[in-house]
């Protein structure tokens, strides 16, 4: 009787076992730096804002 008692637990161990290898045998695929950052602009580029007009400064400084 005292067999039958040991086998149980070491059989239900043995399955756990394999579970636990089956799920974290393997590490996960590696994952480059590069592809876990994205960059965007925080807004939407404005090209009538970079312009330089002299009349505006003009206007603004000396008017």
């Amino acid at each position: 009787m005292t067999q039958r008692m040991e086998e149980a637990p070491k059989a239900t161990q043995d399955t756990a076992d394999a579970a636990r290898r089956a799920r974290f045998g393997t590490l996960p695929e590696r994952i480059r730096p590069q592809d876990t950052v994205e960059t965007r602009p925080a807004t939407v580029p404005d090209p009538a804002r970079d312009t330089y007009n002299p009349d505006e400064w003009l206007i603004r400084y000396c008017g």
